[in-house]
């Protein structure tokens, strides 16, 4: 594991990262989702992709990375911009799972693969609406400190920064991002996805011109289990781009 400091908006971001194979041909980026870590990824990959060089990175607020501001998605996207230029790497390929997806879409690579990204509004269940409306009129009677009770899951134990980052990039409707980029984009999504469920990668698949989709058994984390199946179907779109 190495760090490197970035810059921006005033504010120092420590990055905590690893590289694997570092005399391969080919350069693979891979992030992870919301609340994860670099090591998750490592453990689905690292055997994997033998032509390419790994680079698993922490993004800011997660894994061993530091954040003390609020960012947006394209906060994200800027920060590892510059990191990636820090360490040399080139965006042949990255590789993004759920929120990962957002960042790598922005960080525009000539190979997008996204691994059940987040992006695609899906309308909440009514249970979770019932909540939110309660939420709110807790807090307009004054009684906020309840907050506890009602966040989801993925925000608990968040620092503030990270709280307000999640409020920030939660709801994201990134089906315009989607259409604009130009690149070629690999979805490989689970089936009994309920996180980001098929319909989404179905809508993802019609945004992006140059994409083609692979359905694999699992759920939001198929990948952990199928890392071997995902590097195969990785490795035959870098050959046929190759080809042309």
């Amino acid at each position: 594991m190495a760090v490197k400091t970035v810059q921006y908006k005033q504010h120092t971001f420590s990055i905590s990262y690893e590289i694997l194979n570092p005399s391969a041909h080919y350069d693979i980026i891979f992030l992870h989702g919301w609340g994860s870590h670099k090591n998750l990824m490592k453990h689905a990959f690292f055997t994997q992709l033998e032509t390419f060089r790994h680079i698993y990175i922490d993004m800011p607020g997660f894994g061993n990375s530091t954040c003390n501001m609020r960012l947006t998605t394209e906060d994200y996207a800027n920060i590892l911009e510059s990191f990636i230029t820090m360490i040399d790497v080139s965006k042949q390929v990255i590789l993004g799972h759920s929120f990962g997806g957002k960042v790598a879409t922005l960080l525009n690579p000539e190979l997008l693969v996204l691994v059940g990204s987040a992006g695609i509004l899906v309308p909440k269940p009514f249970k979770v609406r019932a909540k939110i409306f309660l939420f709110k009129l807790l807090k307009f009677s004054g009684l906020s400190t309840l907050r506890r009770f009602f966040v989801a899951p993925d925000a608990r134990g968040l620092s503030e920064p990270m709280y307000e980052t999640f409020k920030q990039v939660v709801n994201e409707d990134f089906a315009d991002k989607f259409a604009a980029f130009k690149g070629e984009a690999l979805l490989c999504w689970g089936r009994q996805d309920t996180a980001t469920p098929l319909w989404t990668a179905e809508k993802i698949l019609e945004l992006i011109p140059r994409s083609h989709l692979v359905e694999f058994d699992g759920d939001h984390y198929f990948f952990l289990e199928q890392g071997a199946s995902v590097a195969k179907e990785i490795e035959k779109t870098v050959l046929k781009s190759l080809e042309h």
